[in-house]
């Protein structure tokens, strides 16, 4: 059995991988609550994998209302090494048209309401976010996206917005002069958390509108979403199937498996003993 266990995040659309071996729903618990549904664990091609639907099966949570520590928590805990996810998005550049792949590369965070991390008072921890995606696991992904028919394009700026609304055209104008790429709803804070995890992430965004700032275009409508969404979910359960079958079988070691060592500031005598016990799994590493 290959050392790479890998957690997929699953979005609109996307809430089993029909292709696991051995299958299993698995319930996990977090200090941070429940995650989003139960995790779907199997292997694929020889490489373990731990499927969590982002909004839950039959999806009933909204973006705003999605537990993020607690999703990332229970991947860290039950084993996971590297995370994809997988993502409706929206276009905000007329060369990325609907049913395109975009293997994400930066992220522009525009939410306000959720939990942004792990960290806090009584343990303070800076993680570095300029590179916020794993280059290697970005690649494989790449490349098993276009393994399984998609056309995709890598690199892009993924600007994530709190939702559940649909922007205005101004905000949609305004994300484009900021130079993003691609918008959704989920692709932050789940980055910034993964980071603190310790897990590499990687995100590939599935275009399924042109947004709003097309003038002569109808405005955005969940239906069209929808049905473009699930035009593409074959390819995104393929591309897992790509994925299982590009790793190589020894996962070496990643800069981000320790990044935790040069980004806690507290002093040892000064944590806070009960955050430290929240961060079991994802901080006990870096904490012993």
């Amino acid at each position: 059995m290959s050392d790479w266990f890998v957690g997929v995040l699953g979005g609109s659309g996307l809430y089993a991988v029909d292709a696991l071996e051995n299958a299993e729903w698995q319930t996990i618990d977090t200090p941070w609550g429940p995650p989003s549904d139960q995790i779907l664990t199997g292997t694929i091609a020889g490489i373990r994998f731990a499927f969590l639907p982002r909004h839950g099966r039959g999806h009933p949570i909204s973006p705003s209302e999605l537990n993020y520590r607690a999703n990332i928590d229970a991947m860290k805990r039950i084993g996971c090494t590297d995370l994809i996810a997988l993502s409706a998005v929206g276009s905000l550049r007329e060369e990325l048209p609907p049913g395109r792949f975009v293997v994400v590369d930066q992220f522009i965070d525009n939410t306000r309401l959720r939990a942004n991390s792990f960290f806090g008072s009584g343990l303070v921890a800076h993680v570095s976010m300029a590179d916020p995606v794993c280059p290697r696991l970005a690649g494989f992904a790449a490349a098993a996206a276009t393994r399984a028919g998609a056309d995709v394009t890598e690199g892009g700026t993924y600007v994530a917005i709190e939702g559940p609304q649909f922007g205005t055209r101004a905000e949609s104008h305004m994300y484009r002069a900021w130079g993003a790429d691609i918008i959704g709803m989920t692709g932050m804070p789940e980055a910034k958390l993964a980071r603190e995890a310790e897990l590499p992430y990687a995100l590939v965004g599935m275009v399924t509108d042109y947004d709003c700032w097309r003038n002569d275009e109808a405005h955005v409508e969940v239906t069209e979403v929808m049905r473009v969404m699930h035009d593409n979910a074959g390819k995104a359960r393929q591309t897992i199937v790509e994925l299982a079958r590009l790793l190589p079988p020894t996962r070496e070691p990643s800069p981000i498996d320790t990044c935790l060592d040069v980004a806690i500031v507290t002093a040892p005598e000064a944590r806070d003993r009960a955050l430290m016990a929240k961060l079991d799994a994802i901080a006990g590493r870096a904490l012993q």
